[in-house]
């Protein structure tokens, strides 16, 4: 099931490579709707406002882990472009010991600071009790988290999409499943709704490893590989860590704007709970089709094919341009159906978060080509070994996103509004900078 992408049509294979891609993270963020949507229907607002704050939280520190990952994936796909089955094996133990540890601390580390975490949030006295209850359980997937990226980022390196897909989809049907057992039929409120998504992880993680060490020969490791190799260290620290930083400031900039979306109250966080889940659902293909971009170029990057990775990407910029168009107007024409999907009717406060997500969906919907040519971005700069610049656009896109969402909002005509606007904002600038990064090196070259 490996697929070596320096040979063969440029655009089949990546569409080849990045559909289990794009299924397999839209199953992932169907089961966080299905969260999303049991809690908001079954457990009121105060607690969709809370799994909503809550989950921003993990993703932040989820994302170290995620970082890491990418960035050792990106060095085993270089290496197997190159076809460098020693250095191939030796960046497989190294990074698994690496980033095992990095998961251990921090699995400590939250449970030590969990009620400081809260108050960083700004979280109403009235979401305040179900966050910790939430999250007091859903830590104990952190280490379910590291498995499944770990091994998924490592056979995607090597061309195998599919089987992570796999993996994920037993996972989310199991997720809905105890969502809908824990919650409603055992009235275990959001430790329930934890419990079922920590558990579906697990799910994922274990069966990921075992079939890597079952069915994948070429990546398993025997005891001349078990050496802590210092360059192979250098080598996935010097792209690891900056992907890792990449991944950190951006979420770390999206809690920073979970924090102001909290003070608006209630209404803000449980609309803006429902309608990032929607945002994310609607752009996770092309930014699953910007890891894919991201393993092709990696590969040819490895092989010295520049002339593949020149027509790649012509061709990864045309499918974005279309998808995107295409997804910005189906969102814009069925924000107010889509948010009301999951907010119950009877609620008091159902119609004013209702529009507020609507508001939101509207004006983000809009610039899905902005987030769409970022992601490629990020994944080229990641491939051809200079994370450092996916680093710095991820800091231009943050950081007017974070700057202007606490300047705007502070406006009274202009009101939570300015947190919305931000985002697109930041998206424009940073693909700017990429863009103009990129000509100027290749003018060079």
């Amino acid at each position: 099931m490996q697929q070596d992408m320096t040979k063969g049509l440029i655009t089949a294979g990546l569409v080849r490579f990045a559909v289990p891609l794009m299924i397999g993270n839209l199953l992932q963020q169907f089961y966080n709707i299905a969260d999303t949507w049991i809690v908001g229907r079954f457990l009121g607002a105060d607690a969709l406002a809370a799994v909503g704050a809550s989950y921003t939280l993990m993703v932040f520190l989820t994302s170290v882990l995620l970082g890491l990952c990418m960035g050792s994936g990106a060095v085993c796909s270089i290496h197997f472009g190159a076809k460098a089955e020693k250095r191939l094996k030796s960046c497989i133990f190294v990074s698994f010991v690496l980033i095992a540890g990095v998961a251990a601390v921090m699995n400590a580390a939250v449970y030590a600071g969990l009620d400081g975490l809260i108050r960083l949030l700004q979280a109403p006295a009235t979401v305040a009790p179900l966050m910790k209850e939430y999250l007091q359980v859903i830590f104990l997937g952190i280490a379910a988290s590291f498995l499944y990226n770990y091994f998924a980022s490592l056979l995607r390196a090597v061309g195998n999409s599919m089987t992570p897909l796999v993996f994920l989809g037993i996972s989310s049907v199991l997720n809905i499943a105890l969502d809908l057992w824990f919650v409603q039929g055992f009235g275990w409120g959001v430790k329930g709704a934890a419990a079922a998504t920590a558990l579906a992880q697990y799910v994922s993680g274990l069966g990921l490893l075992g079939y890597t060490l079952i069915f994948c020969p070429g990546l398993r490791i025997r005891r001349e590989h078990m050496v802590w190799r210092m360059e192979t260290f250098r080598e996935i620290m010097g792209m690891s860590f900056l992907t890792c930083v990449q991944q950190s400031v951006m979420n770390l900039g999206i809690l920073m704007v979970q924090g102001l979306v909290n003070s608006f109250g209630t209404v803000v966080m449980a609309a803006f709970a429902v309608a990032v889940k929607i945002d994310s659902f609607a752009y996770m293909p092309v930014q699953d089709f910007g890891n894919a971009f991201s393993t092709f170029v990696a590969q040819n990057y490895g092989a010295g094919r520049e002339d593949r990775i020149q027509e790649g990407i012509r061709r990864a910029l045309a499918a974005v341009l279309v998808f995107c168009l295409c997804i910005s107007l189906g969102v814009c024409l069925f924000a107010r159906p889509l948010m009301g999907a999951f907010v119950s009717k009877d609620g008091a406060q159902a119609g004013e978060i209702v529009a507020t997500g609507v508001h939101y969906l509207r004006i983000e919907g809009a610039c899905y080509v902005g987030i769409g040519m970022l992601f490629l971005l990020y994944g080229f700069y990641r491939a051809v070994r200079r994370p450092g610049m996916s680093v710095a656009l991820t800091v231009i896109s943050l950081g007017t996103r974070v700057a202007l969402a606490y300047l705007l909002s502070a406006i009274p005509w202009i009101g939570v509004t300015g947190i919305w606007i931000s985002v697109p904002v930041g998206w424009a600038l940073a693909d700017a900078a990429g863009a103009w990064h990129y000509m100027r090196k290749h003018k060079k070259g």
